[in-house]
Parts: C-alpha cells; structure tokens; sequence
C-alpha cells in the first residue's frame, strides 16, 4: 500500500491512486457507483436469484473490494425475504493489504478530509469538491468482511496495517467494530452492533446478516495469490466472473487467450464475465477462447462501458457493431499469450510486442483512417 494514496470520490467512496503508475484506479465519478454500474447491474442477477439455490461469484483483483461490496448489498436487498439463496464469493488478489484495508475506506464519505494530501495535480484536478451519494451502503457489510478476513487469516486481527495517514479515509464505525472483534467474540460483538443501530428502525436488514453470519447464507473465501495459479487449482463452477485487472499493458497474464480458456472451463452454462476493457484485443481473445462477445452499456452514462463473455448467446443485450468485429481483425486484435498459465508480464508482452511487429495484419490506426473516410457519408 505504500505506492498508493487514496482520495474521496465524487460519490464520497475512497479511490486510489498508484505513485508507480502515475494513474488512478478507480473512476473519480464514484469508485463504489463504478463497481455497481460495470460490474453489478450489467450481472442482470435477478436471473440468478429466480433460477439458482446457490450463486458462485469469482471476484479476480478484489483491491479493496468494490465489486464484492456492490454485489452483497444487492444480494442483501433482493434476497432479504428469502431464505433459501446462498451467495458464495471467491476474491483473489496478491495485495494482502489492500485486502486487509477493504472493510475499512469508506464509501460513504460526506466531504473530503481536510487533511487529504493528493500527491500530484493531476489526482487534484480530477477530484471533486462536490459528493453526490449514488448509491446505498450498509455498514453492516463492513462487519461481515471483517468477520470473513479474520476467519482466513490470523494475522489480520493486528492494528499493523490501520496506518494513520489512512485514518482520514477509514469509516469510523468500521474501526470500532474491528476493536469489538478483537476484544470479544464475533456474535457478540455484531449483537452489540445490532442494538447500537437499532434506532434506525432496519432492524430487518441486520438481523438477516447476523442469520448469514450464524447460518452461512453468504460466504467470502479469500485467495491472496496470483489469480492464474488460484483458478487453476480450483474446480468450482461460477455463475459470475468480475475481471478487474489492471489493463492488459499493466498485467497481461490475466488477459491472455490461455487465461480466458481456463475461465470458459470454470463459468456456468448461463454464467457471464464481466470486465470494463473495450479493448479489441480483449474481445478477440475472449471470442477466440470460445466466448459470444458482447457490450456494457452504462444508462447513466449514455454510452458503453465494458465487455461481456458468455456461454449463452441470448445473454448478449448488446452486440459487438461492425466496427467492433473489424477493429479485432487488426492487430489491435492481437492477443496476449501464456500456454503454460505462469509466465512474467514482461515475458507475456515481449512476446506479443514481437508478434504484432512481425504480424501481416493492417494497423489500427490505418483501419480507423479508412472506415471513417468510407463510412462519413453512410
């Protein structure tokens, strides 16, 4: 966590932004409402709650957990009058950290902290004075990742990686609750929770997440390793796959044609993966992997957002356009490659460097030159 520094969204949920990189990771319009707008809402999991008992939820490069966080508020409002839909998620990341610091950045921040530190005018400028709440959180969910966390991992419950120059940023209640986790037992310390909150007159919500807490109604396994090796080793059929990887140039081994393959083994008949890249070269190697390829559309936005995979072709909402399936026969489409599951970036992208140079395909930039010239008067 070092490299990186947080900062408030314009939907009062913490950011990130990564020194190495020079780049922020989450979107300054809202990095929690992104989560719920590319990830959550394109899942169309009301399917899911009608037709399936149990949810499996692959979650690859959980961060500091967005798109969990996104996805177990929506189980929580859709599912809390039944009692017979289990939601289990599996979130890899090799950042134990952020892992660790994901029940704690808030995501419902009133104002910026007055002693927010930006390290460069680029995040200063793309940050905003002004929050607008787009989206509900029940810090209830806090309790739960905690409760999780300290269940996989023992040395979690340290106040090492609570450093204060991230206090600023830390949901408060969420601190106090991982105190009382320390200090008593898990119940008991929820059921303390429970009555604090009690006035707030939900007590429905929350007594439903202390029964998933009893029960094991919702369940999160974490996997702090390198996504590929994970997956490989792990046999479960998922209903849903968040891809949330650093782009492709940053992190190619989890956007390899061989990564998708090992995907398309582990998704459900009727499962979809979800992913923000528009890249060609991302859908060409999903389409190669076996996929039907579509697009996210964002409503709010007015314009698309991400890319979709899936097994079943009536899942595609939005198809891929002419334009879309011409750009991927260019060596924009060109795809990264890793047949054994383990090779370094750098290896992965000197190889693809050496194929696209060597490649006969035409340039993206000469494609896009002569589709707008033929299609300006179309």
């Amino acid at each position: 966590m070092k490299d990186f520094y947080p900062y408030i969204t314009n939907d009062g949920s913490v950011g990130l932004y990564s020194k190495e990189f020079d780049d922020i990771y989450h979107s300054t319009y809202g990095a929690y409402a992104e989560a719920w707008e590319k990830f959550v809402l394109p899942a169309d999991l009301d399917f899911y709650f009608k037709n399936y008992k149990e949810i499996n939820v692959l979650d690859i490069c959980y961060g500091i957990g967005y798109n969990t966080k996104s996805l177990v508020q929506k189980y929580y409002n859709d599912t809390i009058h039944s009692d017979n839909i289990k939601l289990n998620i599996k979130a890899v990341d090799t950042d134990k950290e952020l892992m660790f610091l994901s029940p704690f950045f808030t995501c419902c921040a009133k104002r910026k902290p007055k002693d927010e530190n930006l390290p460069t005018e680029k995040v200063k400028h793309l940050s905003s004075d002004k929050i607008e709440k787009q989206y509900e959180y029940d810090n209830f969910i806090n309790l739960i990742l905690i409760e999780k966390l300290a269940q996989k991992f023992p040395d979690f419950l340290t106040k090492d990686f609570l450093k204060k120059e991230y206090s600023a940023f830390f949901d408060k209640m969420s601190v106090n609750l991982y105190k009382n986790r320390i200090a008593d037992t898990p119940l008991r310390a929820f059921s303390t929770f429970l009555h604090n909150i009690y006035y707030l007159n939900i007590s429905t919500r929350y007594k439903k997440a202390l029964k998933a807490l009893k029960i094991g109604a919702f369940d999160i396994d974490y996997a702090c390793d390198d996504a590929r090796k994970v997956i490989k080793e792990d046999n479960k059929i998922y209903q849903l796959i968040f891809l949330d990887a650093f782009t492709p140039v940053k992190c190619p081994c989890l956007w390899s044609v061989d990564f998708f393959k090992l995907l398309y083994q582990r998704l459900d008949d009727n499962g979809r993966i979800l992913t923000y890249s528009n890249s060609a070269q991302v859908r060409n190697a999903f389409q190669a992997a076996g996929f039907h390829v579509g697009k996210i559309f964002n409503e709010r936005a007015g314009k698309y957002t991400g890319t979709i995979a899936v097994k079943n072709s009536s899942f595609i909402y939005y198809p891929l356009s002419e334009y879309d399936l011409s750009l991927m026969k260019t060596r924009a489409g060109i795809f990264y490659r890793d047949e054994n599951l383990n090779a370094l970036n750098e290896a992965i992208i000197e190889r693809h460097k050496i194929e696209v140079e060597n490649s006969p395909l035409i340039s993206s930039s000469k494609f896009i030159k002569e589709y707008r010239k033929e299609h300006q008067n179309v």
